[in-house]
């Protein structure tokens, strides 16, 4: 049956992934299961996105008492859910206002508008410039390539918006080098994912916002992959607690309905999208409200951060015990439960053979396994990885 599902969506899809050969039909806790019933330990979680895991009842019944009730309206009119999921994003992030979209690349794409409104509000010029993040990746619209540190994913669609200039992640001076009376903003992941599993130092962020706030600069921080508590915070920048101006949300914040956000500062709220300058027919809507509602209440109740700082120790430790026991295992790196094991040679090979044994992981970079479970893990899940993991590299 897998076969012919498999065949009847490279006969109708458009190929723009090469995807694994297997058809995931349904899911329970931090398990898979395709349509023939083979089940595979999840660690990638929709990458980040189901971080409460599968079929959360709670979850679920939220989803369709709302259903039952309202779906959509547009934004022209106020809805119960969305106004609630707004207030505590305000006080989970200690941001003031919220817009909500569908995606974090148009999350990415209404904070680079932000900015330069705030720009050309300040001197009516719109020649203002952007310093982002070599080896970044904030997305694959048009916006979001252009602050997106990797030629590859450029070059096929330049010119993009222009005005963008890339500094080094974690290299102060480079940003010095890359900077102009014409910076608007400086954009970059506060943990890179996509570029390798690289954390912001604290060094870098605090010298940053103290730029930022010298040369009345918008600091914007992509928490999409790293937040909602992926690696042990809320938000990655709470643990230095270096606060952006605008920051974007994504992938977890609505459990797996398609949701995400920008959110700012007042004093940028004051200065920059006014009516009619920025909008979005599904962002916001009420099952999208209602979603992320229980996702932000489950976060709570059920204490995902507290278990992400438990469970996210154990697996470092037993990840530098594979470093130590593997020579062409170079390194980990990452934070909590976003982590990356470093190669000297190409991981599609361990990723497949990973999957053969029931074990779902990814890449990041070609030579970088990506570990990004469901927040739920417990420390037998990682053992059991662990063992799988062990398997494929013999």
């Amino acid at each position: 049956m897998m076969n012919q599902q498999i065949e009847d969506a490279e006969s109708a899809l458009l190929h723009t992934y090469n995807r694994f050969q297997i058809v995931l039909d349904c899911g329970k806790g931090v398990y898979l299961y395709d349509s023939n019933g083979k089940k595979y330990l999840d660690f990638v979680s929709g990458i980040g996105v189901f971080a409460l895991g599968y079929q959360n009842e709670a979850y679920n019944q939220a989803l369709k008492d709302q259903i039952d009730k309202l779906i959509h309206t547009s934004n022209y009119y106020y809805n119960v859910p969305t106004i609630e999921a707004a207030k505590k994003l305000k006080k989970i992030t200690g941001m003031d206002r919220v817009f909500f979209t569908n995606s974090g690349a148009e999350a990415i794409e209404g904070a680079i508008k932000a900015a330069r409104k705030y720009a050309f509000n300040k001197d009516n010029t719109t020649d203002h410039e952007i310093i982002a993040m070599e080896h970044s990746f904030h997305g694959r619209t048009m916006g979001a390539l252009s602050v997106t540190g990797n030629p590859k994913y450029r070059e096929a669609f330049e010119p993009l918006i222009g005005n963008v200039r890339f500094a080094q992640l974690n290299d102060f001076d480079s940003v010095l080098e890359q900077l102009s009376e014409k910076t608007c903003a400086i954009i970059l992941e506060t943990v890179q994912g996509e570029g390798g599993i690289i954390p912001a130092s604290e060094e870098f962020l605090k010298k940053l916002r103290a730029l930022c706030d010298e040369k009345n600069i918008l600091l914007i921080l992509d928490e999409i992959q790293c937040g909602m508590g992926r690696t042990g915070f809320m938000f990655a920048w709470q643990k230095f607690w270096v606060k952006p101006d605008i920051m974007t949300i994504a992938k977890a914040v609505a459990g797996g309905i398609p949701a995400g956000a920008f959110l700012m500062t007042e004093e940028v709220a004051k200065n920059s999208l006014v009516a009619g300058d920025h909008g979005t027919t599904y962002g916001g809507n009420p099952l999208v409200g209602a979603a992320i509602n229980k996702v932000l209440d489950l976060f709570e109740e059920n204490h995902i951060i507290e278990n992400v700082n438990l469970v996210s120790g154990y697996l470092e430790e037993q990840l530098d015990l594979i470093v130590e026991e593997y020579d062409f295992v170079q390194g980990r790196r990452g934070a909590g439960l976003m982590q990356g094991l470093l190669f000297d040679h190409p991981v599609a090979e361990v990723i497949n053979k990973a999957l053969e044994h029931g074990l779902i992981l990814i890449n990041a970079g070609t030579n970088i396994i990506r570990f990004l479970p469901p927040l739920i893990i417990q420390k037998e899940h990682v053992d059991e990885m662990i063992g799988i993991l062990k398997k494929c590299l013999s």
